[in-house]
């Protein structure tokens, strides 16, 4: 039996909740100006390592905040931190912002994926890591990995490893004119010269697996503990023993990035255009091509360039590799007396 209405209570009445009765959400953010300033130092799905600038020896563990959006965290990131910055394994914070990166090491999957990865960012160097045997050294890596660092404000330089094995002599002759650091060493060479590029600044460590990246991790920094692994005897390639970029602090300063062995370096996300500065020992000789010459051209000057001893035929022919890998056009990248530089990369 229904009430009457002089006889309703509180009880009685129904509201449909979100019926123009709830409260609009605000959009002011707080501004989170006691936010303490960390380094990103490594990443595990989803929970960042950080160390604070006004304490380094203190690991802080943090998650992405809600301000920070879609916008993706990296190994080299410069963030704000907010909550619980005690540190260990049971204090979490938040990330709420992050800073301006100055600069930032991208690769794609492919030459044909337009998704750019950013592998680390705010680095000042990068030192490509490639062994002069077991593996085999594959120089069009190299290539790729400089146009990367130019493209992303990074200085480049060389490590050849594994000398003990084999001569490095072709390897450092090969990036000699491109006036970058190029380092040969053995396994039982002491560490002066790595310690000297390395001293004062954050460098990324890239390579194939099994060229000694974790190796070098380990005498620069040896409470790192980088697992190490062996070369495979039947593909010649190395096994993946680092799963993830881990920053590791050097001394007496700097820090030192170790990155999983790759086995492709796209550069679907580098203009065409930018090539060429990983390339300057070829750039004078672009200086009699055509108009818009795309140096997959047949009349392309550096041909002649490359024939009157101007430069090393190989890298023309890397070149023209990295190029045709971008476009439709099926040219033959190879230049024509150098047919071996064809090798598999």
């Amino acid at each position: 039996m229904s009430k009457r209405h002089d006889h309703l209570d509180e009880d009685d009445v129904r509201v449909r909740p979100g019926k123009g009765k709830s409260r609009a959400r605000s959009k002011i953010r707080p501004e989170h100006q006691q936010a303490s300033e960390a380094l990103v130092t490594a990443v595990d799905r989803g929970r960042f390592t950080a160390v604070l600038d006004d304490d380094p020896a203190r690991l802080v563990y943090a998650v992405k905040a809600r301000e920070i959006g879609r916008k993706g965290i990296v190994v080299g990131d410069r963030v704000d931190l907010v909550g619980d910055i005690a540190g260990g394994g049971d204090a979490l914070a938040r990330i709420v912002r992050r800073q301006p990166r100055v600069t930032v090491l991208r690769r794609s999957a492919d030459d044909n994926d337009p998704v750019e990865r950013v592998v680390v960012a705010n680095a000042e160097q990068l030192a490509i890591v490639v062994a002069a045997a077991d593996p085999e050294p594959r120089p069009r890596l190299v290539d790729r990995a400089l146009i990367a660092a130019f493209d992303g404000g990074l200085r480049p330089a060389v490590i050849v490893t594994k000398t003990d094995l084999a001569s490095a002599d072709e390897l450092v002759e090969r990036y000699a004119p491109l006036d970058i650091t190029v380092l040969a060493r053995s396994k039982d060479d002491p560490m002066d010269a790595i310690h000297e590029l390395l001293d004062g600044r954050t460098t990324v460590l890239l390579g194939h697996s099994g060229v000694g990246k974790s190796t070098l991790v380990n005498a620069l920094v040896p409470e790192a503990f980088r697992a190490t692994g062996v070369v495979n005897a039947v593909t010649g390639r190395g096994r993946h023993t680092s799963t993830s970029a881990v920053a590791f602090p050097l001394e007496p300063r700097g820090w030192v990035v170790d990155t999983p062995g790759i086995r492709s370096f796209g550069l679907a996300h580098v203009d065409l255009s930018r090539f060429m500065r990983a390339f300057p020992d070829l750039e004078e000789g672009t200086r009699e091509c055509p108009r818009g010459c795309t140096h997959t051209d047949t009349h392309c000057a550096l041909d002649n360039y490359v024939a009157s001893g101007g430069a090393d035929p190989t890298r023309l022919t890397s070149l023209r590799r990295l190029l045709a890998s971008r476009s439709d056009s099926g040219f033959n990248p190879t230049y024509a007396p150098d047919q071996t530089a064809l090798a598999p990369e």
